[in-house]
């Protein structure tokens, strides 16, 4: 069984500091575009960040670019997210995903998906 498991989630203040953690079972994560997707109160998902499947390429829409970094750790079998200079804004349900390249991630179009982890940014 493909499966994704989001952690690290948790209630920050503004202007703090939070690594997110997807750990993967039933298959090896290096093989695969990693996305990660966030969905805050009363909007759709929004996929903003993504790590290429072979040679780590990364992509950042902007307003986390500078502020968030994706990373991976093939022989953990996991993909991070550290994420800096939170802001309310950031809140919401933060998922992390698979496809097979970071064109099809970004467009949501992902075969793996987790459960989500909660990140709330209070000011």
């Amino acid at each position: 069984q493909l499966r994704l498991v989001e952690s690290g989630g948790a209630l920050m203040w503004l202007g703090g500091s939070l690594r997110l953690t997807c750990a993967a079972s039933g298959f090896h994560l290096g093989n695969y575009a990693i996305s990660w997707v966030r969905q805050a109160p009363g909007k759709e998902r929004e996929g903003f960040s993504c790590i290429s499947e072979h040679d780590d390429v990364t992509v950042y829409i902007a307003s986390v670019k500078g502020r968030f970094t994706i990373s991976r750790d093939n022989a953990k079998n996991m993909v991070f997210l550290q994420m800096t200079s939170l802001t309310p804004e950031d809140t919401g349900v933060y998922f992390c995903a698979a496809a097979p390249d970071c064109t099809t991630a970004m467009a949501g179009e992902n075969d793996v998906w987790g459960q989500g982890t909660q990140v709330t940014v209070s000011s």
